[in-house]
């Protein structure tokens, strides 16, 4: 016979699949998906983008690994926005950021 706590656990889901979400990539790019001009800058991102990048140091982040990724071109930088890009349209779907 088990014990109370080994059937309880056995009822629970694990904790990973609770708190799954989605990488900070992906948002980013699905949120680029919709954007309607053809550049995006440092300060677009976090005045239009999803909250979570609201912290320019994981805007920034997260854009270089779409830059990796080939999704967004670093474009020459302007005097009040040094971080700008250019959004890379493919005829994806649903577009996914490899890891």
């Amino acid at each position: 016979m088990s014990n109370l706590f080994d059937r309880l656990d056995r009822k629970r889901t694990p904790a990973e699949e609770k708190t799954q979400q989605p990488d900070h990539a992906q948002l980013l790019l699905d949120f680029l998906q919709r954007w309607a001009k053809p550049t995006i800058s440092l300060r677009d991102i976090r005045i239009w983008g999803p909250r979570i990048f609201r912290d320019p140091k994981r805007a920034i982040d997260t854009a270089q690994v779409l830059v990796r990724n080939q999704w967004l071109n670093p474009t020459k930088p302007r005097r009040r926005e040094p971080y700008r890009w250019q959004v890379v349209r493919k005829l994806v779907v649903h577009p996914t950021v490899e890891p």
